[in-house]
């Protein structure tokens, strides 16, 4: 059960980074647009960082390598977007930001017990072989 839950969790977090990096790829012009709306200078380049950052992470998700630094680093990001994107300048002009915001806290606390407990023992990448037991 445990091994399930933990290949589920591995598989969410890649989906929902993945989503994202698609939505990126597909919409590049529209993701530089909001990130350039939020005030951050060279939108267009952020944009493909966070696309390609979001990639690496799917890959380290997926593969199991440099899956605890890239959960730290996946919970850092998500934090950077909960301020920069919904906070609580936010908040005023849509309540809804409230909850978007808040809802970031909750894949934090995900990526941060993912960190400290690794990605388990199945379908991990060490070395040159993906280790599948259990």
């Amino acid at each position: 059960m445990r091994t399930a839950a933990i290949l589920v969790a591995r598989l969410i977090f890649a989906f929902v980074f993945g989503m994202a990096a698609a939505f990126k790829f597909a919409g590049m012009g529209a993701t530089a647009a909001y990130i350039g709306a939020a005030g951050f200078p060279a939108p267009l380049l952020l944009a493909w960082l966070a696309a390609f950052f979001e990639v690496a992470l799917v890959i380290a998700f997926l593969s199991g390598l440099y899956f605890r630094e890239a959960a730290l680093a996946a919970a850092a990001y998500v934090l950077f977007l909960a301020f920069a994107f919904h906070g609580p300048s936010h908040w005023t002009k849509n309540q809804d930001e409230f909850g978007f915001f808040i809802d970031h806290f909750t894949f934090i606390a995900g990526l941060l017990f993912a960190a400290v407990n690794g990605p388990g023992r199945a379908l991990v990448v060490r070395g040159r072989t993906l280790q599948t037991g259990a």
